[in-house]
């Protein structure tokens, strides 16, 4: 089958967004499928949207006998045989209207911009054969927003079996982008509050000097540079397989995420156990407090607390990690269940 992956992306920016067009495009083609990948640049800002929206509904991709569409506003190409993996909406104008995400006015003129996008996203969506959510959250979204169905479909990542276990030392890690919404600051923070010789190790590249700086500067003031180590730079697939390998738990505290975020799928291969936040969106979904990591409230204090427990009760750390790889096989996240609903 000749099959379209059909994605919008930010230049420059390699996240999770990419990894799921990228690795379902070798998986495909190991099945023996003809696979084409189409990525549209596009920025989320109100003075572009439309124009960007408008490019969409001029791509012929007639030559496949499949599409699917991912990162919005790619869902808007036209194709009769068009699947959704809808990963999450243009979220500014959606979930993250009334929050200090946003990134400009609530006014009429963004508010006309809003009901437009409403109109338009719902005839693009209409127009799919099947829609797949990437998590609860994003179903749910879907339903709220656009009065639109759909079936939920996790995102595996690509040669699991490079995650493993080793041992536990002190360390808890958490290696994704250096960005306000993903909070490593309020993980900082915590560690003002430990009462126990863990350790916190963050890593990851960002797009905000401003907000790298930010957390230096808060190591610093909190007199925190022999217990938190921060690396702003790439980390490759190999450290990253290392330091899950060897560390006590991951971190994972985003606000609100669309899905569980590859940093837990990644610690869940590694049988560590995962620390995340009530309010860190489709993360719940994966992990059960008490069972495969902790849940907590979006405040330091009890984070430490929980940072302390991992600490102090390393048997129950390492059941819970085990537990975090069983877990996958409980939401059947693998390739092969993915192929068989895209594919149906």
């Amino acid at each position: 089958m000749r099959i379209a992956l059909c994605s919008s992306f930010l230049p420059f920016v390699h996240g999770g967004a990419r990894n799921i067009v990228d690795w379902l495009a070798l998986i495909l083609e190991e099945n023996g499928h003809q696979v084409e990948k189409v990525y549209i640049p596009e920025l989320h800002t109100p003075a572009l949207l439309f124009k960007q929206m408008y490019a969409y509904r001029w791509i012929d991709l007639s030559a496949a006998d499949k599409i699917i569409c991912f990162r919005p506003q790619s869902h808007l190409i036209p194709h009769p045989n068009k699947i959704l993996w809808f990963i999450h909406h243009i979220r500014s104008f959606y979930d993250l209207w009334d929050t200090p995400y946003r990134g400009f006015p609530d006014d009429a003129s963004h508010r006309g911009l809003r009901d437009l996008l409403y109109e338009a996203d719902y005839a693009a969506l209409q127009e799919a054969q099947k829609i797949f959510t990437n998590s609860a959250l994003v179903q749910s979204r879907l339903e709220k927003f656009n009065s639109i169905k759909s079936e939920i479909l996790y995102p595996p990542i690509f040669n699991s079996e490079r995650f493993y276990c080793n041992t536990y030392n002190n360390e808890i890690v958490y290696i994704c982008r250096l960005e306000h919404h993903k909070r490593q600051h309020l993980l900082i923070e915590a560690m003002h509050y430990v009462t126990t010789p863990v350790h916190l190790r963050i890593c990851g590249t960002s797009m905000s000097a401003a907000y790298v700086l930010e957390l230096r500067e808060r190591i610093a003031r909190l007199g925190l540079e022999k217990k938190v180590i921060l690396e702003n730079r790439w980390i490759t697939e190999e450290e990253k397989a290392d330091y899950l390998a060897n560390c006590l738990a991951a971190a994972y505290l985003p606000f609100d995420e669309d899905s569980y975020g590859y940093p837990s799928i990644e610690a869940s291969h590694a049988a560590k156990a995962i620390l995340t936040t009530t309010d860190s969106g489709g993360v719940v979904e994966l992990v059960d407090n008490g069972l495969n990591g902790f849940v907590v409230e979006p405040n330091p204090k009890a984070l430490a607390e929980a940072l302390d427990k991992l600490y102090k009760d390393r048997a129950k750390t390492i059941e819970m990690g085990q537990k975090a790889k069983q877990r996958l096989q409980e939401l059947n996240i693998n390739w092969e269940h993915v192929l068989k609903r895209l594919l149906a």
